[in-house]
């Protein structure tokens, strides 16, 4: 399993875009400067009136394939 650890900061706006399906991805890059892009459903559950900020640990599979995502702070 890979973990990918990493910051988001989007406005309440930007995450409406990516929770009513405008944007069907997020890019992101991680702390060790991979670019990563992942389906923008998965932070869904982490929007509030704020948009979504913090700390995130990204892990996937062998195949690269999503197993969880989870806000760490």
């Amino acid at each position: 399993m890979q973990e990918y650890f990493f910051s988001i900061y989007l406005t309440y706006d930007e995450c409406m875009k990516y929770y009513e399906g405008y944007y069907k991805y997020i890019q992101v890059t991680e702390d060790g400067g991979k670019t990563i892009r992942f389906p923008a459903a998965h932070i869904r559950k982490f929007v509030s009136s704020l948009g979504v900020r913090g700390r995130f640990r990204l892990c996937l599979d062998g195949q690269n394939s999503f197993v969880s995502l989870e806000k760490i702070t």
